[in-house]
């Protein structure tokens, strides 16, 4: 049986920083079918039972959710499947897909969102009106993560402010003391430790104590980190790889998320109770550059075994 990594020269890993390797401590990744689909076998990639969530992108088939779901659980890893509110038809479509996740994969957890498209195509828009129909509750559903906004989202607060997704925030936090969901925040992407520290502070600040998985763009070339952030809207921080791009000696160099990950890790070392409590990966530069970067920085520091 062969540890993943053994073949690799030991000189190449760089020195693990404690801090970061305790942040990155049960960090999570995001796939799509696509995506995976160029992956052999998960378990060469990522320790066992880490979180993967899948993305659902409007014109993929529910059949190629379902299939990489339970591609997923049957190589031992916790399934987070997206329900985007927007693509979704009907309280009797979003029946059928929760059906399907349990009973073809064995999936009891879910990230709603409203999702990217300006107009619903049916008769949701909001993940409040997913929770709203009590679909996840009678199924039994353990898990219930939503979406969070560091830099604000403009499609819900056009004027800048937050007040409409705080608003959201406030009665996720209600629903979640009143039922059994394990809640949490999985946020958009964002480079610059200072913003997350200042609204995550804030949150608490107003009552709102749901854990939260913050978003991290994986390493990939700065002209792809570049193109995805403006594609998702991140906000302010998008300065540090404008900064980058105009350093040619560094324009070809991939963009690795090591600066701000470092940063969050020390103040979450410094203060216990910040609210941060995982690291959510979106694999920009591709699954496996992700992955390899996690474990040479200390993620999940138990390197996982290939079947032999």
């Amino acid at each position: 049986m062969a540890l993943f990594g053994t073949s690799r020269k030991l000189a190449s890993v760089p020195p693990v920083n404690p801090e970061l390797e305790s942040f990155l401590e049960n960090y999570s990744i995001e796939v799509m079918p696509r995506t995976a689909a160029k992956i052999d076998d998960f378990r060469a990639l990522l320790p066992a039972h880490t979180r993967v969530y899948i993305a659902h992108l409007e014109g993929t088939p529910i059949d190629d959710m379902v299939a990489t779901a339970k591609r997923l659980s049957e190589q031992g890893f916790d399934v987070m499947p997206h329900f985007p509110a927007r693509i979704i038809k009907d309280k009797q479509e979003l029946g059928d897909w929760i059906s399907r996740y349990q009973g073809e994969a064995g999936v009891r957890q879910a990230l709603l969102l409203a999702g990217g498209l300006n107009k619903p195509l049916g008769a949701f828009h909001s993940s409040i009106q997913l929770i709203e129909t009590g679909l996840f509750d009678a199924a039994g559903f353990t898990d219930l993560h939503v979406a969070g906004h560091p830099e604000g989202n403009k499609d819900i607060d056009p004027d800048g402010s937050r007040r409409e997704v705080d608003a959201a925030l406030s009665w996720k936090q209600a629903y979640g003391e009143r039922t059994d969901a394990k809640m949490a925040l999985a946020t958009q992407f964002c480079f610059e430790a200072g913003p997350v520290i200042e609204w995550a502070d804030g949150l608490k600040a107003q009552g709102i104590d749901i854990p939260v998985h913050i978003g991290i763009a994986g390493p990939a070339k700065l002209q792809t980190m570049i193109k995805f952030s403006i594609a998702c809207g991140v906000g302010a921080s998008l300065r540090v790889l404008q900064r980058r791009a105009k350093d040619v000696t560094k324009l070809l160099l991939p963009f690795e998320p090591t600066s701000i990950l470092t940063d969050l890790a020390a103040h979450k070392a410094a203060n216990p109770e910040f609210n941060i409590e995982r690291v959510h990966f979106f694999p920009l530069g591709g699954i496996k550059t992700n992955a390899t970067w996690a474990m040479e920085h200390g993620g999940n520091s138990a390197i996982p075994a290939m079947k032999s």
